[in-house]
């Protein structure tokens, strides 16, 4: 698995053969789903406030490249993105809990960049955005994510997409490789330095005139208040709004803070379009010519 970070003769990382990938279990794993209190347990780790960070097991194949801000228990998951189970359910599940609307979101980016060949998707997690631009008419798509847990989950619903391990402030790629790169719920996973990291490495790797395309959740949903959601949006506002509460988000407002067309322009992106529809912002940028 060391050989997913090294490159082959065209300057690409290697795609494993996640099918081949035994993957170790992480505590989730072991848990005896026919005990009651193994499954309170389970419960009690999902609803707790505090969260822990993620318990890697010491085999797991470029654990240790991981940085430490990843390993936070996201969405509320228990260990994170970093068991079997867990991410089985999360791939599963997600896009149901978000009502249908990260899957028109999707839909919505892949039919403005299907034109173009080559495409990355950063934090794929399940695969779905990069299974989108592929349907949409991109033909060498890939798909990059820190967790093997969700790329082996992604590789076997989505066999076309070549997916491997990485993170998006280091990817692994060439100058220039990409037409374009998406990044679904991405950006406020990451803190404001990686930020920084992360802009600039995708900078590097899209080529002059390529795309950048953002998925982020609506500020609003937790800048205004509830009755305000709800008088604005109905039952869809305040579902949101109480879902964006709930969620263990640890870097989220950070990155609601940056002025995005001024942060975007500093690694000399260009804001073309950023569109605010609760629950989804929707961000399109132009990657600048080198001067």
């Amino acid at each position: 698995m060391g050989q997913s970070f090294s490159a082959n003769s065209a300057g690409d990382p290697l795609v494993p053969d996640w099918s081949a990938v035994t993957l170790p279990d992480a505590w989730p794993d072991r848990l005896d789903y026919s005990s009651p209190g193994q499954i309170a347990r389970l419960v009690f780790s999902a609803a707790r406030s505090r969260r822990p960070l993620v318990d890697l097991p010491a085999d797991l194949p470029g654990g240790n490249a991981i940085p430490r801000y990843i390993l936070q228990e996201f969405h509320n998951l228990p260990n994170g993105n970093y068991s079997k189970s867990i991410t089985r359910g999360y791939v599963t599940w997600f896009d149901r809990v978000m009502l249908g609307s990260m899957q028109r979101a999707r839909t919505a980016v892949a039919q403005r960049l299907g034109h173009l060949d080559s495409i990355l998707d950063i934090g794929c997690a399940g695969g779905h955005m990069a299974q989108a631009v592929l349907d949409a008419g991109a033909s060498d798509v890939w798909g990059l994510d820190p967790s093997p847990y969700l790329l082996q989950h992604a590789a076997a619903r989505y066999p076309r997409v070549k997916f491997v391990q990485g993170i998006a402030e280091d990817t692994g790629f060439r100058d220039g490789r990409f037409d374009a790169v998406t990044a679904c719920f991405v950006m406020h996973e990451i803190p404001p330095r990686y930020l920084d990291a992360s802009l600039a490495e995708l900078r590097r790797v899209i080529r002059p005139g390529g795309v950048l395309a953002v998925i982020e959740p609506s500020p609003e949903q937790i800048t205004e208040p509830l009755s305000r959601l709800l008088l604005r949006h109905g039952w869809r506002g305040l579902y949101f709004g109480l879902l964006a509460r709930r969620m263990h988000e640890p870097f989220v407002r950070a990155w609601q803070q940056q002025h995005v067309a001024s942060k975007l322009a500093e690694f000399g992106f260009r804001l073309d379009e950023d569109r605010d529809e609760l629950p989804i912002r929707q961000i399109l940028a132009t990657r600048l010519a080198d001067d």
